[in-house]
């Protein structure tokens, strides 16, 4: 992959050009359009969702306990500021699978953004792009991936990989994420089944049932013809009477709506409800082992990440496999009620693993000291999930740039009240617990 497109943020850059942008708008009577608090950000960011939307969103697994653990375990630590250091500039550049990133910070993937707004993943990927943030390409995005990476340009970009049951729409997910220039691909270990998510199941609501979210799949050559042998078994048999409510009719909708093609034609085949029920057969592989993940090295050239690891033996296991990177993560609670923190299982995980391994921390991340923390304790990245989604619900693709330029900003401004020059320098030395 080509270098980033900018140099990394340094000197009295970031953080005091984004406060000074905001300042003198304000004296022109203009305030931000995107909160720069992690609080308002998710109320605005709420109140600019539909209902199903942000269930999807925000929703946690059972009573939101993991939720919560993932913010309790930022909160546990301090940062201690050192005084009269010195220190006038800093860079927050650094290296991630040998690749130059502008910043320790990248756009998590999260599925069926196009809830929030017609294609999402594109609008997030000029939001990313605006900002010189990394993105992760959603396996269940509303954007094909060579659309999305077309927006990207040449700021870094990964794809993640949600293991399919069907082996053969594996090696075409991993061809295309290779072709379209993904610089790493990011295997999702945890979400093999679905996790009780009482906020859409309260509401009946799962946007692929409606389409939404399959763009990498109806994008796919394999994925189409699993459709097309669907079709071609149910041709000639008779289907049951269909029991048309109003609720079906606006499943139909937006199943057509989403589907590749005109929505006339759309409404009038049977091709787009077969792609919906041939994603809900083969999306996930419940079987998924150590036996499949042995199996990366001869399928692709890519550098691998495995998302979702919490355990520390877990975490040994995988990089005796050969796996480049980890990324430590709960799924943002939405998988496991009451799992460990994510932060948490960072700290022990890098103590099992030592400083040599590439972690990164999803899960938690609201603010640019919530960034400081993670970077302290051991990340060498993190990814940043449901506050980039409020910035594209309140202003689409620039919210998404507010956003990022918002935490990185505090991260600079913090490391500048710290006394630290660069990453490097933010040690748990700066942490009182």
């Amino acid at each position: 992959m080509s270098a980033p497109p900018r140099p990394s943020p340094t000197a009295a850059g970031i953080g005091r050009a984004r406060q000074n942008a905001i300042y003198r708008a304000g004296v022109l009577g203009r305030r931000p359009s995107v909160p720069t608090d992690a609080e308002e950000l998710e109320r605005r960011g709420r109140r600019a969702m539909s209902p199903t939307a942000w269930a999807y969103v925000a929703g946690g697994a059972g009573s939101g306990a993991t939720m919560r653990h993932n913010l309790e375990a930022f909160e546990r630590h301090r940062i201690v500021p050192r005084m009269l250091h010195g220190v006038t500039q800093r860079d927050l550049g650094t290296d991630l699978l040998g690749v130059r990133h502008p910043s320790p910070l990248l756009v998590a993937p999260v599925g069926a953004a196009g809830l929030v707004r017609r294609d999402g993943d594109l609008l997030i990927a000029e939001g990313a792009h605006a900002a010189g943030v990394g993105y992760v390409f959603s396996n269940q995005g509303d954007v094909a991936m060579e659309r999305t990476a077309t927006a990207m340009g040449t700021t870094p970009y990964w794809s993640q990989l949600y293991w399919s049951s069907d082996e053969a729409l594996v090696d075409s997910l991993i061809g295309r994420a290779e072709a379209c220039g993904a610089g790493a691909l990011v295997v999702t270990l945890d979400t093999t089944v679905l996790g009780w998510r009482p906020q859409d199941l309260n509401l009946g609501s799962l946007p692929f049932a409606r389409g939404i979210g399959l763009a990498q799949y109806t994008s796919d050559p394999r994925f189409t013809a699993l459709v097309r042998d669907r079709l071609d078994a149910a041709a000639g048999t008779s289907a049951e009477p269909a029991n048309v409510t109003l609720g079906a009719l606006r499943s139909l909708w937006s199943i057509s709506r989403h589907h590749p093609g005109r929505l006339l034609a759309n409404l009038r085949s049977p091709e787009p409800r077969a792609a919906v029920q041939a994603f809900l057969d083969v999306y996930s592989n419940p079987g998924l082992s150590w036996d499949h993940l042995a199996t990366l090295r001869e399928r692709t050239r890519l550098p691998v990440l495995l998302k979702g690891v919490l355990h520390a033996d877990d975490a040994r296991r995988a990089l005796d496999l050969g796996v480049d990177g980890l990324v430590v993560s709960n799924h943002g609670g939405r998988q496991v009620d009451r799992s460990i923190a994510s932060l948490d299982a960072l700290v022990a995980i890098r103590a099992a693993v030592g400083p040599e391994p590439t972690l990164l921390l999803d899960s938690g991340i609201r603010t640019g000291t919530d960034l400081f923390v993670a970077l302290a304790l051991g990340a060498d990245a993190c990814l940043v999930g449901r506050p980039h989604l409020y910035g594209l619900a309140l202003a689409g693709a620039d919210g998404v740039r507010q956003v990022l330029q918002n935490l990185l900003a505090e991260l600079e401004l913090t490391m500048a009240l710290t006394g630290v020059p660069d990453l490097a320098g933010i040690t748990p030395a700066l942490l009182q617990t």
